[in-house]
C-alpha cells in the first residue's frame, strides 16, 4: 500500500489481512461480540452508548472484525467515563491484549494509560479522539478543523453574512471539541464578522444543549441559525425545542432556522430531507470502524506506517505522539443525502 511505512512499501501489507469467517458472540457492549478470528487478540472498548453515532460505530464492529480475520475479544464500554475506560484496558491488558482500540472521550485524562501500555509494548489506536498526551500506534479521525470550517462556511452563505447562532459546543476537554469550536470560530471572525456566535458547552450532552437552546431562543428569539457539533446527541432534543416553539418550518419559511450538524447518521439525514436540518458533516463510522480495526491487527503483527497519502483517499499526518489518518468528511445537503455511498445510507442495509 502507499501508505505502507517503514518497511518496503506494498508487499508487506498487501498480506497483513487475510479474510476468513468467524462466529460472532454475544456481549454487553451493545451488540459487538468477539470474535475468534486468526492472529493475536485485539481488545476494543466502545465509548458510550447515548450517541446514535457511536451505536452505528459499533454494529460496524463485527462486521470488519469478520472481514480482517480478526481475533477480537468482547468489546467493554466505558460509558464516556475515563475511569470506567482505564479499568476496562486494565482488563484487556490482563487477559492477554496485543493491541487496544479505544475512543477516549476525555483526551487529555488518559496520557498515564497510554504511558503504562506504551511501557508493556501493546499499541493503541484511537479512533475518532486524540490523546494529547501518550503514544499512539495511529489515531483514525477525521479532520475536526474542517468540521467547524464547513459548518461555518455553510452557515455564513445560508444567512447571507448576517444574523444570530447558537453553537452546541463538545466537550472542550476532548481535541475535537476544540478543534470544532477553534475553527468555527476563526471562521466566522474572518469571514462573517456580521454575524454574532452564541457559544454553548454542553460536554456532548443533549440536554445541556436543549436547555442552552431554550434560554437563547427566549433572550434572542431572532436566532437564525445553529451549530451542532454532533448531531448523534443535540438533534433529537434541537428538533423538540424548535418544534415546541413553531419554529421547525421548511427552509421556504422566513421563520426557518438554518441548522449544521456533525455526525452523518441516518436520522439526519432523514431530517435533512424533510427540510428540518440544512446539513452535517458525515464523520464515517463505517471507515472508522474499518481502519482502526485494521490498524490495531497490523500493529500487533508488527506492521509499520509513514505520513503520507493513503490508497483509501485519505492522509496519514505526523502528529507529535504518532501517526494519524485523516479520513474524508463530506459535507450532506439535499443536493446529496440519498448519495448511496454515504454510510448512513448504507447501515442497516
Amino acid at each position: 500500500m502507499r501508505h505502507a511505512a517503514k518497511t518496503p512499501i506494498g508487499l508487506a501489507l498487501a498480506a497483513v489481512l487475510a479474510l476468513g469467517t468467524v462466529a460472532c458472540g454475544d456481549s454487553s457492549s451493545g451488540g459487538a461480540g468477539g470474535q475468534s478470528g486468526s492472529g493475536p487478540q485485539i481488545g476494543i472498548d466502545l465509548p458510550r452508548a447515548d450517541s446514535d453515532f457511536w451505536n452505528s460505530y459499533t454494529k460496524y464492529v463485527p462486521k470488519f472484525a469478520d472481514e480482517y480475520d480478526i481475533n477480537l475479544m468482547s468489546p467493554t464500554n466505558s460509558q464516556n467515563d475515563v475511569s470506567k475506560l482505564v479499568a476496562n484496558v486494565q482488563a484487556m491488558v490482563s487477559q492477554g491484549a496485543k493491541a487496544i482500540v479505544m475512543a477516549p472521550q476525555d483526551t487529555g485524562a488518559i496520557a498515564s494509560t497510554l504511558g503504562n501500555l506504551e511501557s508493556r509494548k501493546i499499541p493503541v489506536v484511537s479512533v475518532d479522539t486524540r490523546p494529547d498526551k501518550g503514544k499512539v500506534f495511529m489515531v483514525v479521525r477525521a479532520d475536526n478543523r474542517a468540521y467547524g470550517q464547513k459548518a461555518c462556511e455553510f452557515l455564513g452563505e445560508k444567512l447571507g453574512g448576517k444574523g444570530k447562532v447558537i453553537e452546541f459546543q463538545g466537550s472542550l476537554s476532548s481535541i475535537n471539541g476544540r478543534d470544532r469550536s477553534e475553527a468555527f470560530a476563526e471562521c466566522m471572525k474572518t469571514k462573517f464578522p456580521g454575524i454574532t456566535i452564541f457559544e454553548e458547552p454542553t460536554e456532548w450532552e443533549g440536554a445541556k444543549a436543549a436547555a442552552a437552546l431554550q434560554t437563547r431562543l427566549a433572550q434572542h428569539p431572532d436566532i437564525n441559525g445553529v451549530y451542532m457539533q454532533a448531531g448523534g446527541v443535540f438533534l433529537a432534543p434541537t428538533l423538540q425545542v424548535l418544534r415546541s416553539k413553531n419554529l421547525l418550518v421548511p427552509p421556504t419559511d422566513p421563520k426557518h432556522i438554518f441548522i449544521v450538524s456533525n455526525d452523518g447518521i441516518p436520522q439526519e439525514f432523514e431530517a435533512i430531507r424533510k427540510g428540518e436540518i440544512d446539513a452535517t458533516v458525515s464523520q464515517p463510522a463505517d471507515l472508522y470502524a474499518k481502519w482502526a480495526l485494521y490498524y490495531a491487527k497490523a500493529a500487533a503483527e508488527g506492521k509499520t506506517f509513514q505520513a503520507g497519502p493513503t490508497d483509501h483517499d485519505s492522509t496519514i499526518i505526523d502528529i507529535d505522539n504518532g501517526l494519524e489518518d485523516q479520513l474524508a468528511a463530506p459535507l450532506v445537503t439535499k443536493e446529496n443525502v440519498d448519495d448511496p455511498a454515504l454510510w448512513g445510507n448504507q447501515i442497516g442495509k
